[in-house]
């Protein structure tokens, strides 16, 4: 789903000379990102693009994505280039892929680029399918929440590309296309590649019984498989670290009725499902809990479904 935390990029023609960008984003290297939107948009005029963000850098929360997915929309208005929601995602994917460099998927941009209001996109990157599910959390009494360790990753560096290599490694050995096909029992696998399969194949289960949960409103089995997708990614798949654990154990003792980290891992956020009566208490014991470790305080804050990349002014 995306958040109501925005990045707008303002872009506009430049007579003459070099593009010139500008950012209130802190983060080093950012310019790749609108660079290699124009790139795979084969864009060669010059441009000028300024970037203003709300999203904290390196906290799990797509802020990649969401600066990818804002200069794309920005530029196709802009130079009437009349590409689809699709065309522009996968652009979006490209640029981050082939021109950054960074060895991500296309989780991210899709969400941002199709996300509905009120709504959390499923999709299928085995056919293609995408599918918008209706999500009302006020509806049932609760709120999502999400919790930045301030514990930065980036996916340029660390384990995320060792996770994705790992995973085409496992594929090879077992001979298949995609990962939720095989079994994490096969002994031609290492102990290691046995856990990021099972890792695999569990999470599609649960993503499937959490789409059903969420249409009944069920949000005790909904609560119930966020915290085992968290179990799962901090002890199959490896991906998570000692303040997101942290932050998942506040959170449940606050209350919630369920939570785990988000994102590429080995830092950033996490999310927790909880009794909008008790933001409160999940606020106070987050803070209770790092002020106990000599950490710093974690920002909280609350999310809802929101709508992805849009065209919010015409100059």
């Amino acid at each position: 789903m995306a958040i109501p935390l925005r990045t707008l990029a303002t872009v506009s023609l430049v007579k003459g000379g070099q593009p010139r960008m500008h950012s209130s984003l802190d983060s080093p290297g950012w310019r790749a990102y609108p660079l290699g939107v124009l790139g795979a948009l084969n864009v060669r005029i010059p441009l000028s693009i300024e970037i203003e963000s709300e999203l904290p850098s390196g906290a799990g929360l797509s802020s990649s994505a969401a600066l990818l997915c804002s200069v794309a929309t920005a530029t196709d208005t802009l130079l009437d280039l009349g590409l689809s929601t699709e065309e522009l995602t996968e652009a979006t994917i490209r640029a981050e892929t082939e021109f950054v460099g960074a060895p991500t998927g296309g989780l991210d941009q899709t969400a941002v680029m199709q996300a509905q209001e009120g709504h959390v996109l499923g999709i299928d990157f085995a056919n293609g399918q995408r599918s918008q599910h209706r999500l009302d959390l006020q509806a049932l009494g609760m709120s999502l929440m999400v919790i930045n360790t301030g514990v930065s990753h980036n996916h340029l560096e660390g384990g995320f590309g060792n996770r994705r290599d790992e995973a085409h490694e496992a594929a090879r050995v077992l001979g298949i296309e995609h990962l939720i096909h095989g079994d994490p029992n096969d002994p031609r696998l290492t102990p290691t590649l046995k856990k990021r399969v099972r890792h695999v194949v569990t999470e599609q289960a649960r993503v499937d019984d959490f789409t059903t949960a969420m249409s009944e409103g069920d949000t005790t089995s909904m609560g119930a498989l966020m915290d085992a997708s968290h179990e799962s990614l901090r002890d199959d798949y490896e991906v998570s670290c000692p303040e997101l654990d942290l932050a998942v154990a506040a959170a449940h003792a606050a209350g919630a009725i369920g939570a785990r980290m988000t994102g590429g891992g080995f830092g950033g956020s996490a999310i927790a499902l909880i009794e909008t009566s008790s933001q409160a208490n999940l606020v106070a014991e987050v803070q209770r809990r790092f002020a106990a470790k000599g950490s710093a305080c974690p920002e909280v804050f609350v999310v809802r479904p929101s709508r992805g990349a849009q065209v919010v002014a015409l100059s």
